[in-house]
């Protein structure tokens, strides 16, 4: 049996592939935790600088949740179904959220359910011309459960989530752009080579000072505006010891690139 979740570490950016093609890259138990797994491996490895996510084969980004196998957890009954389903799916959607380096999903197909919340909870995201969208949960008689019901509105609007949330119909990469579920949407054939660019243009910057943003936005959203300066004041303190930020500020004066210890 191939892995579920495949890693290719290349010029300081992780690929990291859902690797279930014929499955849709459905998100079974196995796989997301296997995903977690390797977010804990690249986590502190200082050569990544930031991480693609994708799914293999021509057909899917992810479809959602498997639905066979989470059919029989709810059999056993809603502590079953909050233990293994729900807090494990939004565990790993928690994860991609605060994670400190940026993740930048690449959706190169279906975006059904479980998948439609990883493209909301990673930090960037970019659709190919193919790709497709839905929150198709309502049609199994449930709402989402890896946090679609919060961050969607947040994203998008109340009204604008809602639509999509109580009647389930799919929507198309432009509508995901125009929502703020995906930064852009490129030709299929250049969706990986796009992610890549992205990610190279924010790994010429001080990987302190990405982790840094990443965390405040992330943490302050939630927040009331002066609980949000509090963190973002704290994230500065933080850098101010730091040899990034001297660096910074002695390249920017001397009118020369800045170095970051080859990030």
């Amino acid at each position: 049996m191939s892995d579920a979740v495949l890693l290719d570490i290349k010029n300081g950016i992780a690929l990291i592939t859902l690797n279930r093609p014929d499955q849709l890259n459905a998100l079974n138990y196995d796989l997301i935790d296997r995903l977690m797994a390797v977010l804990d491996r690249i986590e502190t490895d200082a050569g990544i600088g930031a991480v693609i996510l994708t799914g293999a084969g021509e057909r899917a980004f992810s479809a959602g949740a498997d639905i066979r196998e989470f059919s029989g957890t709810v059999r056993q009954g809603p502590n079953a179904a909050i233990r293994d389903f729900v807090r494990r799916g939004q565990a790993m959607t928690a994860r991609f959220e605060a994670f400190r380096k940026p993740v930048i999903a690449a959706v190169n197909g279906l975006a059904f359910g479980g998948g439609c919340e990883i493209t909301e909870a990673v930090h960037l995201a970019i659709a190919s011309d193919r790709a497709q969208f839905a929150k198709p949960e309502i049609n199994l008689g449930m709402p989402p459960t890896f946090g679609g019901t919060q961050r969607l509105p947040r994203l998008a609007g109340r009204k604008r989530a809602l639509e999509l949330l109580l009647t389930g119909d799919a929507f198309s990469p432009a509508r995901a752009l125009e929502i703020g579920l995906v930064n852009s949407v490129v030709p299929h054939d250049e969706l990986l080579p796009a992610a890549r660019e992205l990610a190279d243009r924010i790994m010429r910057h001080s990987p302190l000072a990405v982790g840094s943003i990443i965390t405040s936005v992330t943490r302050g959203l939630n927040m009331a505006i002066g609980e949000g300066l509090q963190v973002e004041s704290e994230q500065f303190a933080a850098m101010v010891p730091t040899s990034d930020l001297r660096e910074g500020l002695a390249a920017w004066i001397g009118r020369r690139p800045p170095n970051y210890g080859g990030h």
